[in-house]
């Protein structure tokens, strides 16, 4: 059963006006769009929703052309940069604003998160703040007074809920309010990355919070993160806004390669014009990428998860490759070293080297999470006389992010050493 659906959804902003700038043509425009439920009479062609880029154009398309579904039950999670649209979508779902275009059919009571402090008046105390949330949800006293120490527990703010709620903690507040929304037995769970502001033990609980009233209670939950590790570990399936426009939908994982691969040009690290590498030059690394099983380029990958670094090379002469010997090692921000691998100890031969690329796949990256420097070097001749042909510290960054590594769901913790064998193997 669909609970949600959008229908060629679009929004536009005039960027620094919030009017046409004349009393007639805003009645008009109310009477089209709110009575006669037509499109903006006044609406112009904008340009795409690009913050990096100067606007050609007065108009802005905050969300263009948004078609998707969501089951009853669901867990979808909304990935994308800062200012790709997914705060502007959420707030339209929640009827915070309305779209200049399409129409949205929601089934059930929602009850959204959006930003800290939503939904609160700041005289009012917190044990009246919830109340207030429940009787705009539809529920009567009697339901909210049953909800309400299962409310207060949850956020852990039992000593101040006779308080104003403005003189709570951002902390305080994003407790109060999501344990209102999650509590209040709404269909649809709106959630933005406010969560973020919570701490860890806080974050945990709300997450957990979130497992249960979906594949308990059955209930559709929309949540938008940075976290890729949370989306991962929460969401069945995923969508990708980009620039205003949805580019991936598909499964959360999928929806997350998708993401770490959206700026794979930029993710492409050009080493051929750095000076800090030594080496006779017969043999040089010109660029090296980041992949993923599936051949997406990445920037970031989980703990666990399987890596292949591809390193593309040149060479001055001819060489043989059957002397050829790559070593790789990862160090983290303080240069201490945690894992490295030696192609001739691993019994990998180069001979048929002819493409100009190679790769060291390694099936499951098994490191804390962190973010790791590559370094590397390439020795033609024997193990015992060796002739340097390129050599770099750093070459490139890899950040790995925290993900469930034991199927209990435990978390590696940073800071406590690192796995001592990493299997993985050197391919041409």
């Amino acid at each position: 059963m669909t609970a949600i659906e959008f229908n060629n959804i679009s929004k536009q902003y005039r960027l620094g006006l919030v009017s046409t700038r004349t009393l007639g043509n805003d009645l008009n425009r109310w009477w089209a769009m709110n009575v006669l439920h037509k499109e903006d009479p006044y609406l112009k062609i904008g340009s795409v929703n690009d913050r990096s880029k100067k606007a050609e154009s007065e108009y802005v398309w905050a969300l263009k052309d948004i078609d998707f579904k969501v089951e009853q039950g669901d867990v979808l999670g909304i990935i994308g940069k800062n200012g790709a649209g997914k705060s502007t979508l959420l707030k339209l779902l929640s009827r915070v604003t309305t779209p200049t275009t399409g129409t949205i059919r929601a089934k059930g009571r929602i009850a959204s998160l959006l930003e800290v402090g939503t939904g609160f008046h700041p005289e009012l105390t917190g044990r009246e703040n919830i109340y207030m949330n429940g009787a705009i949800l539809g529920m009567n006293r009697p339901e909210i007074t049953r909800k309400l120490e299962e409310i207060i527990n949850f956020a852990g703010v039992e000593r101040y809920i006779d308080t104003p709620t403005k003189r709570y903690s951002s902390g305080m507040t994003v407790r109060l309010g999501f344990a209102i929304a999650a509590h209040l037995d709404p269909e649809i769970l709106v959630v933005d990355e406010v969560l973020a502001v919570g701490d860890a033990e806080f974050q945990k609980k709300a997450i957990g919070k979130m497992q249960e009233i979906s594949r308990q209670a059955g209930r559709t939950v929309l949540f938008v993160s940075h976290n890729m590790s949370s989306i991962k570990n929460l969401c069945k399936n995923g969508i990708v806004l980009e620039n205003g426009m949805v580019s991936f939908t598909g499964t959360a994982e999928a929806a997350i390669a998708k993401y770490l691969s959206i700026n794979q040009e930029s993710n492409r690290v050009a080493i051929a014009e750095r000076l800090d590498r030594f080496g006779n030059g017969k043999i040089l690394v010109k660029n090296i990428t980041l992949k993923n099983q599936e051949g997406n380029i990445i920037e970031d990958t989980f703990v666990g998860d399987y890596l292949r670094i591809v390193f593309q090379i040149e060479t001055s002469e001819i060489v043989d490759f059957s002397k050829m010997i790559a070593t790789c090692k990862l160090t983290d921000n303080f240069g201490i070293e945690t894992i490295m691998w030696v192609s001739d100890e691993m019994n990998c031969d180069f001979t048929e080297l002819k493409n100009g690329t190679f790769s060291l796949e390694i099936p499951h990256l098994n490191v804390r999470p962190n973010i790791y420097n590559l370094t590397y070097k390439i020795d033609l001749g024997s193990t015992a006389s060796k002739d340097t042909c390129d050599s770099m510290n750093g070459a490139i960054q890899i950040s790995v992010i925290n993900n469930s590594f034991y199927a209990e769901g435990i978390n590696l913790k940073e800071g406590r050493g690192y796995t001592p064998l990493i299997n993985a193997h050197f391919s041409i």
